[in-house]
């Protein structure tokens, strides 16, 4: 049996990065884990923590071990051992429950700063799939302590915390990329390739529609 190439958990390069987002990003979604670097003698997976693991979150971070990561933290506000079986009648919550009992060797908190306090110097990425007033945030830390980030639409709520975003990737070397399912397939990056070669002509007007609200969305009340 062909031995699996792995890449060092403590020192994986924004190219080495890339190549795993890239495969991640085919499917639709990307994730991140963590290992105490102390710990690493030998050659092992990059690591990532999910931010925000219902819903999109749990997609996400299922994708990222697809691609190669190994999730070895998650972070969420709700906690799976102390919900009432009201609380799993929700599908958001119960994929929260799901996400956990995934990955049980995985270390859980309910705040990404105690997370990035307690593990950050041992995690190589992150994926932040929380709702979008923590976007920044959690990029924001993870940036500033060396991660690599993977952030769900929206990446932020204006034009200044975009700004600083790019500032603190720059200043720190960190690869990033904003999840956008249907910009990232490869269909529609063909049709963009298309355009840019002219192939259709000058565009000049464009026509688009939406089918949302498709599924139930949100929460009735806070978790």
């Amino acid at each position: 049996m062909k031995e699996k190439k792995t890449i060092p958990s403590n020192s994986i390069s924004r190219r080495q990065f890339g190549k795993v987002s890239a495969a991640a990003v085919a499917s639709g979604a990307f994730s991140f884990s963590i290992l105490p670097s102390h710990a690493r003698g030998r050659l092992t997976k990059p690591t990532v923590v999910g931010i925000g693991t219902g819903g999109k979150g749990r997609v996400d971070i299922t994708h990222c071990e697809e691609a190669g990561f190994d999730v070895v933290g998650l972070v969420d506000t709700a906690d799976s051992t102390k919900m009432s079986s009201v609380d799993m009648e929700n599908r958001r919550l119960k994929g929260v429950v799901e996400t956990r009992s995934q990955y049980p060797d995985a270390k859980f908190f309910t705040d990404y700063r105690e997370m990035f306090e307690k593990m950050g110097d041992t995690v190589d990425a992150v994926i932040v799939s929380t709702p979008d007033h923590h976007h920044f945030h959690a990029s924001a830390m993870a940036m500033e302590r060396g991660k690599h980030v993977y952030c769900q639409k929206p990446l932020t709520h204006g034009v200044w915390e975009a700004r600083m975003l790019t500032k603190l990737a720059e200043k720190h070397g960190v690869k990033t990329q904003m999840g956008n399912q249907a910009h990232a397939n490869d269909h529609m990056r063909r049709c963009v390739e298309l355009i840019r070669a002219g192939v259709i002509g000058k565009v000049r007007e464009a026509h688009t529609w939406t089918n949302r609200p498709i599924w139930p969305q949100g929460f009735s009340k806070p978790p």
